[in-house]
């Protein structure tokens, strides 16, 4: 593929890049990103999921995705599952609402359709405009800390207490305490702005493993080889139940929509931040092809519930890449490349322990939680709101009633202050449909 074919493909020159930047923006963008491939699996197969093949599928839903980000948009933005919206299929759908995990793809397709049917008709715009910002960052703020909480309770740090709920871990197990060195570490090296400083923490928690005995042998195991084939997918390709959630609509319905709300407030975030940075906005400060990047989104999310993986999204990681001087769908290319290529690294990445996953969990939740200084703290009815969706997200282990309980929240407070008009009505909707859930018990 020459040069001139490239440049006039992806625009380069125009957007004042090279193919040697763009290459090397990739690289930063999946250095960043790359994560995900050991923590997607770790969460997922907590929902029952078969563990097998869970490395492939979080790489093959990433690879996708971000091809038809850099095909719809030509856009320097990584896609790949979610975090906070894998833990919201495992924890909330699957454990905590008791659906199977075949049912539960069945709910992240639906949540893709809707996605795609709002974005292509222009709802989505409507609605975005009409959730309050307060609510929007109690929910992004108490995802991150419901993920942190995940990730604790994963090591050991926190643990079950039957006086007080939760309590502190027993630091003196070697595990338990290396994550707690592993979060401080991965957040000096964030601060210290070390590329792919979540991937290196994780690597470096797992070599350690292999001198740390357990009953069983070592906290980390030795791997069987360096590289290998990629492991096959076939227990969850196709394997979505779409009967399921129409069956139980009653129990989905809420399901659907939380997965759908999050995932839009995710993009869009995602998508203003980054495109800023890349300085790909117009005069008015919009992303001139918001709608196509949306599309995308909600497109992949649909094909990562074939595949077999919790929806995907835009990656925040995507800045790492924007920094290094990507501009273009190319930056997007070389990071679907790299999924591919890391998936013949599988053995390495299977015996990699769950502590060593703790300081990634925690250092998102940390990330998500920076909205916070958006929020307007001189007005108690918005700090009210955010405040009981996040600390009802970890303290629920459910994103969905946290977000339930924001809606609520806000329309209570702003019709006994008497501002009801400031609340739109989709708001009004929201929050009388979630608390007549409530009410008639339809969980």
């Amino acid at each position: 593929m020459s040069a001139r074919f490239l440049d006039r493909l992806f625009q380069l020159t125009e957007h004042s890049t090279t193919i040697k930047t763009e290459v090397i923006a990739g690289l930063t963008t999946f250095a960043a990103m790359s994560y995900i491939l050991i923590v997607n699996p770790s969460i997922l197969g907590l929902s029952g999921m078969p563990v097998e093949g869970l490395i492939t599928v979080t790489a093959l839903a990433a690879c996708l995705g971000t091809l038809l980000m850099a095909w719809l948009t030509n856009y320097p933005v990584a896609l790949a599952p979610g975090m906070g919206l894998n833990a919201f299929f495992a924890f909330t759908i699957c454990l905590t609402r008791e659906v199977p995990w075949e049912a539960a793809l069945g709910i992240v397709f639906y949540n893709g359709l809707l996605f795609l049917l709002l974005t292509v008709t222009g709802v989505r715009t409507k609605i975005a405009e009409a959730i309050p910002a307060s609510l929007k960052i109690g929910v992004q703020c108490g995802i991150g800390l419901f993920i942190a909480f995940i990730g604790l309770k994963n090591a050991g740090l926190i643990v079950d207490n039957p006086a007080t709920f939760v309590t502190l871990g027993d630091l003196s197990e070697p595990a338990v305490l290396l994550a707690l060195l592993g979060i401080i570490f991965t957040v000096i090296l964030v601060i210290k702005q070390v590329t792919g400083a979540i991937l290196i923490s994780i690597i470096t928690l797992t070599v350690i493993g292999v001198f740390i005995p357990t009953e069983s042998g070592y906290l980390t195991a030795t791997p069987d080889a360096i590289v290998g084939m990629p492991e096959s997918i076939s227990s969850t390709f196709l394997a979505m139940d779409l009967w399921y959630p129409i069956e139980n609509f009653a129990n989905t319905w809420d399901l659907i929509f939380a997965l759908m709300f999050v995932n839009m407030f995710d993009t869009i975030g995602t998508l203003i931040g980054v495109s800023k940075r890349a300085n790909l906005t117009d005069e008015n400060g919009k992303l001139p092809k918001m709608g196509k990047a949306m599309t995308a989104d909600a497109a992949a999310s649909i094909v990562g519930a074939g595949v077999g993986t919790s929806p995907v999204t835009s990656y925040v990681e995507s800045a790492a890449g924007v920094s290094a001087g990507g501009r273009t769908g190319l930056t997007a290319v070389v990071v679907a490349i790299c999924f591919v290529l890391a998936l013949f690294l599988t053995p390495l990445m299977v015996v990699i322990p769950i502590m060593a996953t703790t300081p990634a969990l925690v250092m998102v939740g940390i990330f998500m939680m920076e909205s916070i200084k958006d929020l307007e703290f001189e007005d108690l009815a918005s700090v009210s709101t955010a405040t009981i969706a996040l600390m009802a997200m970890p303290l629920t282990f459910s994103i969905s009633e946290g977000i339930a309980l924001g809606f609520i929240t806000y329309v209570g407070i702003r019709l006994g202050t008497g501002e009801y008009k400031k609340v739109s009505m989709i708001t009004y909707a929201m929050a009388a449909v979630f608390l007549l859930r409530y009410i008639l018990d339809l969980k």
